[in-house]
């Protein structure tokens, strides 16, 4: 297929993985163009709530069956103070009724290499590395992805699937640097083995609350790992990633810890640090024959455990909007993309943002939290979470819009 009839894809993670599936599903040719030297994936855990799941199937991937994916049993709350249990919300029998899939969680490296297997497997789709991509320009059949060895790629169409730091985005919607939270994460593994009987949760996702802090862990890698993310609400203000960090020094930073979770924080070995950032909800997603996808259109805190799960729906409803779409008409669909899409989004976003008054109170303010999570009950639970877990339409007349929040022009 000639190059004014494909699609390019910026950036191999999740979300461009997933997104040339999508579109090479409709029939259409996609390159998806990575910059570094290889295909793969950085992180630990990810959870996968039922409108992820829906959305994995329509890619022809079924996280509910996979060897790499792991079912939960329960979302479990408790007091990283006391060492109380607060609440639970059972992921079972009423969750699925409700929700039409169970709650799964994978390693994020897994998760990756299903997606990219699959785009090995079709003939529509090139997968091309040591590409970075540093901007774009818009021509008369369609945009070019500019590189930064001063190649071009060109098709009909560019997406930017290339993350919170997208230099597609950079260009579209000038916005500068990603926002820093002044919220910094620790992340490890440990092996399951090594979890004390009295803490080994093989089927919860399990959260941990305490003053400016929280810890979240969960089985991953088919329960051969425990998946630990603890966050300290600091006030850092300076940007890193993936910094490795001495694990004594992660444990004096959680003084008030329960004994449960400072044995949990024991466990880890290779911590690694990152400093949260994410970006406003704007409204504007497209430039023409250019749309943003993914962590490039709407980042997020991860706090509402949404972000895999908010790109992959991106990729599917982008599927579904470009069957039988001549080029010429992809510009309209992506603005259509937007329209639909980007107040749910902002939805997630503000959800996210909300939970930090949930997760870091102290003293009198997380008694009464305790208080009042103690007494819902699961339906309350399910109502208060099921705009964001139910699965989206298969069908593009009964895609819900989501109720609009006020985002930046």
């Amino acid at each position: 297929m000639s190059s004014a009839h494909r699609i390019v894809i910026v950036g191999g993670g999740i979300c461009g993985l997933a997104t040339a599936l999508a579109v090479a599903r409709r029939g259409h040719a996609a390159v998806v163009l990575e910059k570094a030297d290889r295909f793969a994936e950085i992180g630990a855990g990810i959870q996968i709530a039922p409108n992820g799941i829906h959305a994995l199937r329509e890619l022809g991937l079924d996280a509910t069956t996979s060897p790499i994916t792991s079912l939960m049993d329960e979302l479990r709350f408790m007091d990283g103070v006391t060492g109380e249990h607060v609440a639970s919300m059972a992921l079972t029998d009423e969750y699925q009724k409700r929700f039409g899939y169970p709650y799964v969680v994978v390693h994020r490296a897994q998760l990756h290499a299903e997606l990219l297997a699959a785009c090995q497997e079709s003939e529509l789709i090139d997968l091309r590395t040591n590409a970075a991509v540093t901007g774009y320009r818009i021509t008369g059949y369609g945009a070019v992805a500019m590189l930064r060895d001063c190649e071009t790629v060109a098709g009909a169409a560019v997406i930017g699937a290339d993350g919170i730091h997208s230099a597609i985005r950079r260009q579209l919607v000038h916005d500068g640097d990603p926002i820093v939270s002044g919220i910094t994460i620790y992340r490890t593994t440990a092996p399951m083995e090594t979890v004390p009987a009295d803490l080994l949760l093989p089927a919860s996702v399990t959260a941990w609350a305490g003053p400016k802090w929280h810890l979240v862990h969960y089985p991953i890698a088919g329960g051969r790992l425990l998946n630990l993310a603890i966050s300290l609400d600091n006030g850092a203000t300076e940007r890193y990633a993936g910094v490795p960090v001495a694990a004594d020094e992660v444990l004096a930073q959680f003084p008030q810890a329960c004994d449960q979770v400072a044995r949990l924080l024991a466990l880890g070995e290779d911590w690694k640090t990152w400093m949260l950032v994410d970006r406003e909800p704007v409204q504007r997603w497209t430039d023409g024959p250019v749309v943003l996808l993914g962590d490039a259109a709407h980042p997020t805190l991860h706090y509402a455990a949404q972000g895999a799960c908010q790109a992959i729906e991106d990729a599917v409803l982008l599927g579904r909007l470009l069957d039988g779409c001549a080029p010429e008409d992809f510009a309209a669909r992506f603005a259509e993309l937007s329209k639909l899409r980007r107040d749910r989004t902002a939805r997630v976003h503000d959800f996210a943002h909300r939970t930090i008054e949930v997760w870091h109170p102290a003293g009198d303010a997380a008694r009464e939290r305790n208080r009042k999570l103690s007494g819902l009950t699961g339906h309350h639970m399910r109502e208060f979470i099921s705009w964001m877990h139910s699965p989206q339409s298969s069908s593009l007349d009964g895609y819900e819009y989501q109720a609009p929040l006020a985002v930046h022009s």
